[in-house]
Order: structure tokens, then C-alpha cells, then sequence
């Protein structure tokens, strides 16, 4: 076992002989929208995200679902494997088979097998002082969708919510093993700080991020104003905000983005800040729009994560 859970990193690896190793995930979530080929789509681009995470190929995925025994109609179930069918070709991906079980709430995801080389396996440990921080996908996902169950979200916004939850993290991955990145994880539930966080006790860093300089959705701000905050970000921020320092001229809105837990999110990548501009570009022409650098890696302080 080459990655295991004491760093609660994106996946685990298994070392099968001296150049290749397998990578090994599973991930599955309630509906976040309502057309169930797009779930199908999301649920599955978030399950192989840990795989590209970590620097990997995903080869092969098994089904997971939980499905009322009454009261859905069994093409809404086909629709949601149609989708995910769809991402899984997107992505070069077997489906090789699944699991069933009756429960009261529909949930649906993957377990996914990649192969990756045991000698670029990327961890979320081990970003250094002076590194840059690369970000590859816009924040704002939770609160966006937030708004959408609260039927308070503009067409024009839940498209830019579902093209960023549904995007691939293969581009960024490729893109990412280009170059020498000491450290990357993906950014989901937990939210940017969460996973932050990981990455900087991993690595005994403490990562400052620029708030000025952080992606987002369109509309984010204006929909945390309108009170558009989920849950789960505010768990998030009970939980990891003592960990963190916040700036008191960062805005409350800016402050809330950093606790917004993420479906699908991006990866965020530390390298060396003589090739993180290059990395950025190269994500941008790829299709990663949003793609930048959000800030650096210092020396330990007194937080995990400094919000300047």
C-alpha cells in the first residue's frame, strides 16, 4: 500500500509492480439537480475526480446505487445511468458492472479503479514554502444549488453551476503532470478550507490564499447576500474556521466562499512559482477558463491557512 488514510488524501494506491500501481476511490451523493441524466453526469465526473487527483488514469467503474422500492418510475433510474454512461466514455471509462440496494432516499455514485505510475503519484502532502497555489475550476457550487432548491437561481447561472460540476478533471490532471507539482487535491465537501487544511498540516505549510484572486461562479456574491448559504458551509466554517486566519478586510462574502462545500470541484495544485504561471496558461487554453493562481505556500504559522 503505497497511499492509504493517515493523510486523508483523494484515493488510496497499490503498488502492483515497480511502474505501475492502481488507484482506487469510491464517491456517491444525493441528486443536486433535478433532470436525472445530468445527476448521472455530475455524480460520476466527481467519483473519477479523486483519480486525476492524485496524478492518475481511472480505467474501470462499478455503479453505486440506492433506489426507492416504490414511487420513482424505473426510466428516472436509467436516465441517471444513461448520464453517467455518457461521462464514463467522456472519460475513456468501463463500467464494468454496479450494486443495487432499496433505501428511502435516491443516491447514486461510483467506485472507481485508475493506474497510475507509483513514481508521479501526486499526494495532497508535501507543497513547500514558496510554492504557488493553482485553483482550476470557479467556487460557489453549494450556494448556487443553494438557490436552485430554493427555486431563487436564473437559468443563465444553474447552466454555468451544472458545466462546472459536470467538467472532467482529466484536462487539469494532464495539464498538472506536465510540470513538477509537489502537492494537489480536489476540492469537494469540505469546501476550499477543508481541503486546504489537509494539504497544509500534510505538509507542515501554512497556505495563504488571496482572496482578490479566487474564481467564482457567476452571481455567487449576490446570492450569498440574499442568505443562499447551505448547511454544509456552515458546518464547514464551525469546523475549520478556528483553524484558519481571515483577514478583516476580506469581505463576509469572500469569507463564506472559502466554507462552500463543492460538487465536482476543481484541483488545487502547488508547484513551484516559476512554473505555476505556465501551468495556469496551459489550463486556461485547455478549456480551465477559470484556471489561476489563488495565492502561495509560507512557512508554518500559527494557522493552516491564512485568508489575505
Amino acid at each position: 500500500m503505497l497511499v492509504g488514510i493517515t493523510t486523508g488524501d483523494d484515493a488510496g494506491v497499490y503498488l502492483l509492480r515497480e511502474d505501475l500501481a492502481i488507484v482506487n476511490t469510491v464517491d456517491f451523493f444525493t441528486p443536486v439537480v433535478d433532470d436525472p441524466f445530468t445527476y448521472g453526469q455530475i455524480a460520476a465526473a466527481n467519483a473519477l475526480s479523486d483519480v486525476y487527483a492524485m496524478g492518475g488514469e481511472p480505467r474501470t467503474a462499478l455503479n453505486l446505487v440506492c433506489w426507492p422500492q416504490s414511487g420513482l418510475p424505473a426510466g428516472m433510474l436509467a436516465e441517471i445511468l444513461r448520464g453517467a454512461l455518457a461521462k464514463a466514455a467522456e472519460a475513456g471509462v468501463a463500467i464494468v458492472g454496479g450494486h443495487s440496494v432499496a433505501d428511502e432516499e435516491v443516491k447514486f455514485g461510483m467506485a472507481v479503479t485508475g493506474v497510475i505510475d507509483p513514481r508521479r503519484i501526486i499526494r495532497n502532502v508535501g507543497a513547500r514554502p514558496g510554492d504557488a497555489l493553482v485553483l482550476t475550476k470557479p467556487l460557489g457550487t453549494g450556494i448556487l444549488m443553494t438557490a436552485f432548491k430554493r427555486d431563487a437561481l436564473p437559468p443563465e447561472q444553474y447552466a454555468a453551476a451544472v458545466a462546472a460540476m459536470s467538467e472532467l478533471n482529466a484536462a487539469a490532471a494532464r495539464a498538472m503532470l506536465r510540470y513538477e507539482p509537489h502537492a494537489a487535491t480536489d476540492i469537494t465537501g469540505f469546501g476550499l478550507a477543508g481541503h486546504a487544511i489537509k494539504m497544509a498540516d500534510g505538509s507542515g505549510v501554512t497556505l495563504r490564499i488571496e482572496e482578490s484572486d479566487l474564481p467564482l461562479l457567476p452571481g455567487v456574491l449576490e446570492l450569498i447576500r440574499a442568505g443562499m448559504i447551505p448547511g454544509g458551509g456552515r458546518r464547514n466554517r464551525e469546523f475549520y474556521g478556528p483553524r484558519m486566519s481571515i483577514a478583516d478586510e476580506v469581505a463576509d462574502e469572500m469569507a463564506e466562499i472559502v466554507f462552500d462545500p463543492q460538487t465536482s470541484g476543481g484541483l488545487l495544485i502547488a508547484l513551484s512559482a516559476a512554473e505555476a504561471g505556465a501551468l495556469a496558461a496551459d489550463l486556461q487554453r485547455a478549456g480551465n477558463a477559470d484556471a489561476r493562481i489563488i495565492g502561495q505556500v509560507v512557512e508554518r504559522g500559527a494557522f493552516a491557512i491564512e485568508i489575505v
